[in-house]
């Protein structure tokens, strides 16, 4: 559990609202833009924590604000204004290999490729098979492949860093000439910095760089984002009765304490990007709690991303026992997603993903 031992103060922006509704109350003081726009929220909780438990919230309209804060005192009042300026700044593009890749004019697609016979779901044997799905994605609209060579679902057991590299890396290489970045899916340093050689641009880590000791550094000197994600345990213990405090809150307090670790380290706050972590150390209704708390993370300042993805969770809400035909329950989450202003969206399915994402940018216009 990540519980703070002293007071904090959370906002989770709410009531959002897109396109010339959102332009008008904003101009009208009614509304503030979520990290830039194209979302802006007219309501904020302001939650109180005290030890592990929430001792409070309050729902101000943003037209109230200015009130609202006068009431805190001093540090509390300073707090709420930082968390604020973090929750609406526009992100920072995000920047691979050089190149720019996103503005975050829309919502990206990261696409799942699993070189990993034992995944939950779409497993690849085979390099040429992995590289061959690889490219239909891009063809689908992907605009990042995660590539990844361990399986961490739950129960999974650990292979070997060279079983790993010899997955991964073939992979890497023939994707290397790509149209879209490669993002290394993995939570061990010598892979990272391997793939990271043979053209990958972005580090996937669902350890938040916690794994291997070495990983800080390799991040660090390559200068490339990394996306850092929220787990509980090891994947083979993460589902054995997790809890939490408060879920949403405990998390919140990881990853910031994981985002000023990195920048001590010598990682730019911008190349850093937050992922909850839905399905690893969580019970359904941690899941649930997450999705509806996404919001929330706004206020960690960096770009947020959504994987839930035919998880296990989708199931067992919907009674689908088969993760591929979990095409519904992934697409829901997924809006929800955006609807909460999640910027990067891990899927299997990239055409419908692509097709949902479009028609949810179109309808906001």
């Amino acid at each position: 559990m990540h519980g703070p031992a002293d007071s904090r103060i959370y906002l989770q922006p709410l009531a959002m609202l897109r396109g010339l509704s959102a332009s008008r109350a904003v101009k009208a003081g009614q509304a503030l833009w979520l990290a830039g726009g194209p979302l802006a929220f007219t309501i904020i909780k302001i939650i109180f924590r005290e030890g592990g438990s929430r001792q409070g919230e309050r729902l101000v309209p943003v037209g109230g604000l200015a009130s609202a804060i006068a009431d805190l005192s001093g540090p509390g009042q300073t707090e709420i204004s930082g968390l604020l300026r973090r929750i609406s700044a526009v992100r920072p593009a995000l920047a691979c290999a050089g190149r720019v890749v996103s503005k975050w004019q829309r919502p990206l697609l990261q696409g799942i490729v699993n070189v990993t016979p034992d995944s939950f779901s779409d497993g690849y044997d085979s390099p040429d098979k992995a590289i061959s799905h690889a490219h239909q994605l891009i063809g689908e609209g992907a605009d990042i492949i995660d590539i990844g060579g361990e399986s961490t679902r739950p129960g999974a057991e650990k292979i070997s860093v060279r079983q790993e590299l010899d997955r991964v890396l073939p992979v890497i290489e023939g994707l290397a000439d790509s149209a879209v970045p490669l993002s290394i899916d993995s939570r061990n340093a010598e892979v990272m910095a391997e793939a990271l050689k043979a053209g990958a641009s972005i580090v996937n880590d669902v350890t938040a760089l916690t794994h291997d000791k070495d990983s800080l550094d390799i991040v660090a000197r390559a200068d490339c984002p990394v996306i850092l994600m929220h787990s509980l345990g090891s994947p083979d213990r993460m589902q054995d009765r997790p809890q939490y405090d408060d879920v949403v809150l405990d998390i919140y307090d990881y990853l910031a304490g994981r985002l000023e670790i990195c920048q001590n380290a010598g990682i730019d706050r911008d190349r850093l990007i937050i992922d909850p972590g839905i399905g690893f150390g969580k019970t359904v209704a941690h899941n649930m709690a997450l999705i509806r708390g996404l919001g929330l993370f706004h206020g960690l300042g960096v770009p947020l991303l959504l994987g839930a993805s035919r998880k296990s969770f989708i199931g067992h809400l919907t009674g689908e026992k088969a993760a591929a035909s979990r095409l519904g329950g992934s697409l829901a989450a997924g809006q929800a997603g955006y609807d909460r202003g999640v910027q990067i969206l891990r899927v299997h399915d990239v055409r419908q993903s692509r097709q949902a994402r479009d028609m949810w940018v179109a309808s906001g216009k």
